[in-house]
């Protein structure tokens, strides 16, 4: 039963025994007879309280349930925030294993131009072949050097464009 329905029924039967063995008793102990209007100002008074009462209790529930609302948002923007975390988080060079297979080419020639430059050096006779694979591998060396630069080039592009976005994404956050 709601607060709203107590108050519009009347008093009930035990309350009226209770206020008048009340009434009665002040009466006693202090000689002072509870005139009707002594009465309908305790009535006042017990009504004045519910309504009080209830009051409190409204308020009490508008107040939790704005409570619960922003709790319900607080833990929408925690999920989005954690969902930018984590792309945060797992954004990593995008060619990463392209410029690994690159380097590990550059590894590879560097170690074939080594001897091929000894070999140029300690044969005379073999000297024009050498020198000849040895510029190839140079000449191919400059490429993945180029083609190198190129990736690390539009990696940084890219990881700076995904940065920017979710740089702006987190400032419609705020």
């Amino acid at each position: 039963m709601s607060m709203e329905a107590s108050e519009q029924q009347p008093p009930s039967q035990p309350r009226q025994q209770l206020a008048h063995h009340l009434s009665g008793s002040l009466s006693f102990s202090s000689n002072l007879s509870i005139s009707g209007e002594d009465e309908e100002m305790s009535r006042s008074a017990l009504s004045n309280f519910r309504a009080k009462e209830e009051e409190i209790e409204r308020k009490k529930l508008e107040v939790r349930d704005k409570v619960m609302s922003h709790l319900g948002r607080v833990e929408e923007e925690t999920k989005r925030l954690a969902m930018i975390r984590e792309e945060l988080e797992a954004l990593s060079d995008p060619m990463r294993k392209e410029v690994a297979l690159v380097r590990k080419k550059i590894d590879a020639v560097n170690k074939e131009l080594k001897p091929l430059g000894h070999t140029c050096q300690k044969k005379e006779r073999e000297y024009k072949e050498a020198l000849e694979a040895f510029n190839e591998k140079n000449k191919e060396k400059v490429q993945l050097v180029n083609k190198l630069m190129e990736l690390v080039g539009e990696s940084e592009k890219s990881r700076m464009k995904k940065l920017e976005e979710l740089a702006k994404s987190i400032e419609t956050l705020q």
